[in-house]
């Protein structure tokens, strides 16, 4: 597989190597080795998700609280997406800035997000299909989202009328998110990062 860093740090995308024949095809989606010496750590499989999504369907911008995040391995198995990842982190060079990433059943690829990014996607098909592995588990309380829509984000969703949950529809925009203070600081974000240790769990300082 091949492993590229995106421009915001802490996001990477993967394009793994298919092996195909008549039968069908063959490929490893997920190596924790690969994924440790690229982005510094192994990434703590504490829960997996699936969605599913119909064509023009929006979700996001989602993040967690920092400590501990959550980073995400997002791969689309059925159908395309468009997968964005937005730097959310207050202090970083790239703040407020998205990249967007075309994951399909095609290409196959994954994005990786460490913790303290932002993610969302749109879905460009019909039971447009998401699996993604998380650092942590769900956490209600520490979990919040922006506004996908904010025109201060500027992100160019591939769709006339898309269509938000409820909770994305409501939530803040990146300025209120800043005032509020509920949006994770860049040197938090990389001084917990540099912590996680060889089990993805972050180690004391004597350590």
């Amino acid at each position: 597989m091949k492993i590229r860093p995106l421009g915001i740090e802490g996001a990477w995308e993967i394009t793994p190597q298919q092996h195909g024949d008549p039968r069908g095809l063959f490929m490893e989606w997920y190596r924790f080795d690969r994924l440790a010496e690229a982005v510094g750590h192994p990434l703590r499989l504490a829960q997996g998700n699936l969605s599913v999504s119909a064509r023009g369907v929006v979700r996001g911008i989602h993040f967690a609280d920092v400590p501990p995040g959550q980073a995400k391995y997002v791969t689309c198995v059925r159908g395309a997406v468009l997968d964005v990842v937005v730097d959310l982190r207050v202090g970083s060079p790239t703040f407020g800035r998205w990249e967007g990433v075309r994951l399909d059943d095609v290409d196959r690829r994954a994005v990786y997000l460490s913790e303290g990014l932002g993610h969302g996607f749109c879905a460009l098909t019909d039971d447009a299909t998401l699996s993604y592995l998380c650092s942590t588990t769900y956490n209600p309380t520490g979990e919040h989202a922006v506004h996908p829509l904010d025109p201060d984000l500027g992100i160019e969703w591939p769709v006339d009328e898309p269509q938000l949950s409820a909770r994305d529809a409501a939530a803040p925009s990146l300025a209120r998110a800043r005032e509020s203070g509920l949006l994770p600081d860049h040197a938090t974000c990389r001084s917990y990062v540099a912590r996680l240790g060889p089990d993805g769990m972050p180690q004391s300082a004597g350590n």
